[in-house]
């Protein structure tokens, strides 16, 4: 029970340490927080089996556009 009780007490000291730490300085990491600049624009476009699919469709959905040609 005594280790128990020290073990619970380090990693509340560990925890406690961790969030006075202080922010990182992100600016000087060159890293930047991502801010879109505005919504993607509605279009449409078929599927596989030729059914359209609008951008609307799949609001509230995670959604990967990949854009890949040959030229």
């Amino acid at each position: 029970m005594t280790r128990r009780f020290a073990l619970a007490c380090v990693a509340i000291a560990l925890l406690a340490t961790a969030s006075l730490a202080a922010e990182p300085d992100f600016e000087a990491m060159q890293v930047y927080r991502y801010d879109p600049s505005k919504p993607a624009p509605a279009f449409a476009l078929p599927d596989l089996h030729g059914k359209t699919i609008r951008l609307s469709d799949l609001r509230g959905k995670v959604v990967l556009l990949f854009f890949w040609a040959t030229w």
